[in-house]
């Protein structure tokens, strides 16, 4: 084996709780709500520059499905969270699963402000809800690589 992930403070490997068939569900739902924020953004910003109302509309979907997907990936993820002290004490561990559920506060009041008519579902709020989301995932998702690749959270040998 040419490289191994360092496991912290754990004398077994960290695993996933919610898996199906050994592979864990968390990592597999989370680019979908990743991708739904994103293109929140991408939208709003289409839509500040443009004023083009089936930006505005495709911004209140993408966040709809980002909020909805992103609870269903959050469910997972905690089942993995409270399944597993391993998990709990690496040290990216709070720090992801918080930022996340800020995430997901944040999302979730970005997508009621989308359901107001098109300029002020995003400028200026909805924009910069949509900007504060991407740059939190930003930090929460190399948190979770971290405790893929660095702590072997999830990993089967």
């Amino acid at each position: 084996m040419a490289h191994s992930p360092t496991h912290s403070t754990t004398s077994h490997s960290p695993h996933s709780t919610a898996r199906i068939a050994r592979h864990p569900i968390h990592p597999m739902l989370v680019p979908f709500p990743i991708a739904c924020f994103v293109g929140t953004l991408l939208t709003d910003i289409a839509y500040w520059r443009s004023a083009e109302m089936m930006w505005a509309n495709f911004s209140a979907w993408l966040i709809s499905a980002g909020v909805v997907l992103g609870l269903i990936a959050a469910i997972a993820g905690l089942v993995d969270f409270i399944g597993d002290r391993a998990i709990r004490s690496q040290r990216p561990a709070w720090p992801h699963v918080i930022g996340n559920l800020i995430v997901l506060v944040i999302a979730t009041i970005n997508m009621f402000i989308h359901t107001r008519d098109a300029w002020t579902s995003v400028v200026p709020w909805g924009l910069t809800l949509s900007a504060v989301t991407v740059v939190i995932l930003i930090v929460t998702g190399w948190l979770g690589w971290s405790m893929v690749y660095r702590h072997g959270v999830g990993v089967t040998e």
